[in-house]
């Protein structure tokens, strides 16, 4: 294979991926480690990838990158919904329920708001929101106090004294990345300490990530990959690393997301604004 032809496969598998190892490369073009490296440098040096500890990622995709609120909810809208549906199917009246900051867990928030007689604990400005727009009698929202982030999240010993305080049956969280080596990640050190809270305070743990955030890597881990009850992904996500997830988390979920915006209706239209 010539050494264009290895630079093509290496620009198909990271743009389907988000990102890729150097130990996967080697293996999928049957050459050597340096080779692969040096394909990468090359690459690097065209602006076409950003090498990081390991492999490679899109460029712009930096461990401590963190996109504004406003720019993740336009990526990915039909995934984040039909995750978003899938994932509502696991509350029940009566619950405790944590929501994470992010634009998955807002889309969530959209749907999860039709569910009687719940208290929603949540660190989002944006997911209290939802509840704030048609409130109901029938349900408690808790938004921490905390340190505002870019992505609208409140962080910081504010949010995790107030979060350390609750016991919540089931939490629902979304993430900035997710890797099977180096598990959930976030772009903000603070952010992770307080998912960690809203991790150790739950009695299930449940993790919304569209396939865009596989092999995306923070600057922080906020959990291992096996520290999932349940992890809801989408079908865009390649089979070889649903397997690889399959092996770690206790339940992986993956939705369709074509049939799911279909059906989706107006809900998603509003949560993906």
């Amino acid at each position: 294979m010539l050494a264009s032809q290895r630079r093509s496969r290496i620009l198909e598998e990271i743009r389907r991926s988000g990102a890729v190892r150097v130990s996967t490369l080697v293996e999928r073009l049957g050459v050597s480690d340096m080779t692969v490296r040096r394909d990468l440098e090359v690459l690097a040096q065209q602006g076409q990838l950003q090498k990081v500890h390991g492999g490679a990622v899109l460029p712009g995709t930096r461990s401590t990158e963190e996109p504004g609120f406003a720019a993740k909810s336009s990526r990915e809208n039909a995934e984040k919904l039909a995750i978003a549906t899938e994932a509502v199917r696991f509350v029940e009246p009566g619950m405790a329920v944590g929501v994470s900051a992010g634009t998955t867990t807002w889309t969530f928030a959209s749907l999860l708001r039709e569910t009687p007689d719940i208290t929603v604990v949540t660190n989002s400005v944006q997911v209290a929101d939802v509840f704030s727009r048609r409130p109901r009698t029938d349900q408690t929202v808790v938004l921490t106090g905390g340190i505002r982030t870019p992505s609208e999240a409140l962080v910081g010993p504010f949010a995790v004294s107030a979060i350390r305080s609750v016991n919540l049956d089931i939490m629902f969280m979304g993430v900035h990345g997710m890797d099977v080596h180096s598990g959930f990640t976030t772009p903000n050190l603070m952010e992770a300490e307080t998912d960690r809270a809203f991790v150790a305070a739950s009695r299930r743990f449940v993790v919304l990530a569209d396939h865009t955030k596989y092999g995306v890597l923070g600057i922080s881990t906020i959990a291992d990959i096996d520290a999932a009850d349940v992890l809801i992904t989408d079908s865009g996500l390649a089979g070889e690393h649903q397997r690889a997830l399959r092996e770690r988390v206790g339940d992986l979920v993956v939705v369709d997301a074509v049939a799911q915006d279909s059906a989706g209706g107006d809900s998603g239209n509003e949560a993906g604004a």
